[in-house]
């Protein structure tokens, strides 16, 4: 399989990303925090295999203030209950389900740990980042999108 990207949306038809950005502003002006935003983005870039938007949300992490060491295990974060909140779990759980939503849905069970750590705007706000993610991911491994030049 060759790796080459294989197209460049925004340079095919500059209008297409507009909607996300808008979203992304959307949903960057909410309450969740840069910091829990970019868990959420990087555990669905795991699971989807997005390497692009790995290594683009694993430096906001970083700039965010997310210790390595939570961004490191945060593929196994349910063999880490110590490492992130409550609140955390819950997005990242949701964030898991909602990915791979095909693989029956959200539980109510879930939907209620969800219920305890967020008002019902953020939960809002979170359904939209993990929505938007996956639609990001989903371009960036179609079209093979190359990784940026590494920087020292």
């Amino acid at each position: 399989m060759s790796f080459e990207q294989r197209l460049s949306v925004p340079d095919v038809d500059p209008e297409a990303y507009k909607p996300m950005i808008a979203l992304e502003k959307y949903i960057h002006a909410g309450s969740l925090g840069e910091a829990l935003l970019a868990l959420v983005k990087i555990r669905a870039s795991q699971i989807n295999g997005c390497a692009y938007c790995l290594d683009m949300h694993g430096r906001e992490a970083r700039a965010a203030g997310i210790d390595q060491r939570r961004l490191d295990v945060l593929a196994g974060w349910e063999e880490a209950p110590n490492v992130y909140s409550e609140r955390e779990r819950a997005a990242i759980a949701l964030t898991e389900a909602v990915t791979l939503i095909g693989n029956g849905g959200v539980s109510d069970s879930l939907w209620g740990q969800v219920r305890k750590s967020f008002e019902e705007r953020e939960i809002v706000q979170l359904l939209m980042a993990i929505a938007a993610i996956n639609v990001w991911n989903r371009l960036a491994v179609s079209t093979h999108q190359s990784l940026p030049a590494q920087t020292a």
